[in-house]
């Protein structure tokens, strides 16, 4: 699995929110997040972003200040004349490896219908996240790539338990159209009924992508491709704030380096991989947005010194 070339463009479709969230830590409402949002804070310390989302009349065009100094480009995001945003609250609780949903607002996610603007059809690295698998196969159809090779060139789709439950035939057709899939450990075990993580993974490969990424949270992730099996611990942190976003986070880490360098490889993944743990490490670190925001490419490139010299 090798392609190759320079710094490429990176479109992603996912959730722009509102979340309110409680850990020992403490509390706060109202907190800027989202798949999109956090994938794309990671990602844009690479290269250029392309977002695709939604949001209502009631999201303040200053909120958007946090992309600020960023190549990130805003032209897919659909603001809907009366709608309200999408709200989200949760409550983590002791080792916060999972939240506890308290609310959910589809708000405009309730009939979000992806538009991807004609100009971004031919961005070469797409990332599908955890949205309904009907929402990820219309993505898929509008940005196919071209007779001739050009335009998209590599995909990866993120899932979650509901749509493995609610809709596992259109998550199954979307596995067989992309070259990667990336889940939790817990996601794993209930797509494929295997309860050995390993067994469970390769299982997953045998499911259509030619990647599969699983993370464990505190304890890392797993990288199952035909040609080799990788795992990565996770960078030590010290005190965890608030996990909202670590996964979109490490998403973004990994396909933004993907796309600065251009080339898809299984060490492209591996390194990759480190950069996304990076991403989460940021995340956690605050309530929301608030620490990965403010994480330079410098603060990258000086954790993943720390990392490598942790993992030696």
């Amino acid at each position: 699995m090798t392609s190759g070339g320079s710094r490429m463009s990176l479109l992603v479709v996912g959730t722009i929110a509102f979340d309110s969230i409680q850990t020992p830590a403490g509390r706060v409402d109202d907190e800027l997040g989202g798949s999109a949002t956090f994938f794309t804070l990671a990602a844009s310390r690479f290269t250029e972003v392309r977002m695709v989302g939604a949001i209502g009349a009631d999201f303040p065009q200053d909120r958007f200040s946090v992309f600020e100094g960023r190549d990130v480009d805003r032209a897919g995001v659909d603001r809907i004349a009366g709608g309200r945003t999408f709200r989200w609250a949760g409550r983590y609780q002791g080792d916060m490896n999972s939240a506890e949903t308290l609310d959910t607002q589809l708000n405009v996610l309730a009939t979000f219908d992806p538009k991807v603007p004609a100009a971004h059809r031919d961005t070469p690295f797409v990332f599908l996240a955890n949205l309904s698998p009907r929402i990820q196969l219309s993505v898929l159809e509008q940005t196919a790539p071209k007779p001739d090779g050009s335009g998209r060139r590599f995909v990866m789709a993120d899932t979650m338990n509901y749509w493995i439950d609610s809709d596992r035939e259109g998550l199954l057709e979307v596995m067989r159209r992309v070259d990667a899939m990336i889940l939790n450990d817990g996601e794993a075990r209930q797509l494929t009924g295997e309860r050995n993580l390993i067994r469970a993974g390769r299982k997953v490969l045998e499911m259509g992508p030619k990647a599969v990424i699983v993370k464990k949270g505190e304890h890392g992730a797993f990288l199952f491709s035909t040609y080799v099996f990788h795992a990565i611990p996770a960078y030590p942190v010290e005190e965890v704030v608030d996990p909202t976003g670590a996964g979109d986070s490490f998403a973004g880490g990994l396909m933004g380096y993907l796309a600065r360098t251009g080339r898809v490889s299984v060490a492209n993944l591996k390194r990759g991989m480190l950069f996304g743990t990076i991403a989460a490490s940021f995340t956690v670190a605050g309530f929301g947005t608030r620490a990965i925001a403010r994480a330079t490419r410098e603060d990258f490139d000086v954790r993943l010194q720390e990392f490598e010299h942790f993992v030696a």
